[in-house]
């Protein structure tokens, strides 16, 4: 079964322990650090909305790319509900496509940790730099290797709410660099019965300085790495980070 099929319909039930007004403070803050206050921005991997509609009512014209249709169908409801004029893609990141550029590209809650090869997080950052304005900027998070190796290797994760249960088991793969989830899902029926459902997740971790490469070879100038909701370099024990980059290759307007 392919990621978000089943989980997506109690994906904001489960996550509602993530502080998402916090996150888009922080990550809004990043964007009025460098000039953007309004203006058209990309959410990449935007899931269930949640994020795309907070920067919506921040006040950015948003468009958010997803490639799960479950996920969008819910991102879609949140739409009809608030009213914002969101525009929501059907599209994988690593092929996305827009009808022009943007003033800024986003992508947070470690989306760019499930592209696992090299060559594809490459390429998504070559997207990103084509479809971004002269001098726009990127900004995401990314899982740290510390976290996979120390906080969720080798962990089990397991809930149970009247909305449903799950279980969330992890093998980190330290050689490979690459984090397994097993996902159990048991969500109840009209007829008082649960039904069991399972995926399978995966994430890569990827060190700061292949990160920074990548982006340079992409055409895009890595101008800060935060340890994540700071504004402070990243530690040993970061688990998860920040990365600011620049669009540098296309030639900019006289002001």
């Amino acid at each position: 079964m392919a990621s978000y099929e089943s989980f997506a319909q109690v994906y904001d039930t489960f996550m509602d322990n993530i502080p998402y007004e916090e996150w888009e403070e922080y990550l809004s803050g990043l964007l009025k650090d460098r000039g953007i206050r309004d203006g058209l921005v990309l959410e990449l991997g935007c899931g269930t909305g949640t994020m795309t509609e907070l920067l919506a009512r921040r006040g950015y014209d948003m468009i958010g790319v997803d490639n799960s249709p479950e996920m969008l169908e819910i991102a879609l409801e949140k739409r009809e509900k608030s009213g914002h004029d969101i525009l929501y893609l059907l599209q994988d990141m690593c092929e996305f496509e827009l009808y022009g550029t943007v003033r800024a590209v986003v992508c947070v809650c470690d989306s760019l940790n499930y592209i696992l090869e090299e060559e594809d997080l490459l390429q998504v950052f070559r997207l990103v730099s084509n479809y971004l304005d002269p001098g726009g900027y990127f900004i995401f998070d990314m899982n740290t290797e510390y976290k996979y190796r120390e906080i969720l290797g080798e962990t089990t994760i397991a809930e149970n709410r009247e909305e449903g249960s799950f279980i969330w088991e992890n093998y980190y793969d330290e050689e490979e660099k690459l984090n397994e989830y097993e996902l159990t899902l048991f969500l109840p029926e009209e007829d008082g019965l649960y039904r069991k459902y399972e995926e399978e997740h995966v994430q890569r971790a990827y060190s700061l300085q292949k990160v920074r490469e990548l982006l340079e070879e992409a055409g895009l100038q890595a101008e800060a790495v935060y340890d994540a909701f700071t504004r402070n370099e990243p530690a040993a024990e970061s688990e998860r980070v920040y990365f600011i980059a620049r669009e540098c290759r296309k030639r900019q307007k006289p002001s």
